[in-house]
């Protein structure tokens, strides 16, 4: 997946939501990776076995990193 720069605003919200399932990788230090490459950090969630870490990247859309 490639994400382009363009020189126009974001007008509207972005339809397109990102859930990022780790495998058998550290769910905790992609959290830390992306923060560090300037995600925000929004909230943690979970539902019965599900747990996740929603991000926002620098424009304000959200991505989960499910655990």
């Amino acid at each position: 997946m490639l994400f382009q720069f363009v020189p126009e605003p974001k007008t509207v919200k972005n339809r397109v939501h990102l859930d990022v399932r780790t495998g058998d990788d550290d769910p905790q230090a992609l959290v830390e990776r992306l923060v560090a490459k300037g995600a925000k950090h929004l909230h943690e969630g979970r539902q019965g076995p599900s747990a996740w870490t929603t991000l926002a990247d620098p424009q304000g859309n959200e991505l989960c990193v499910s655990h």
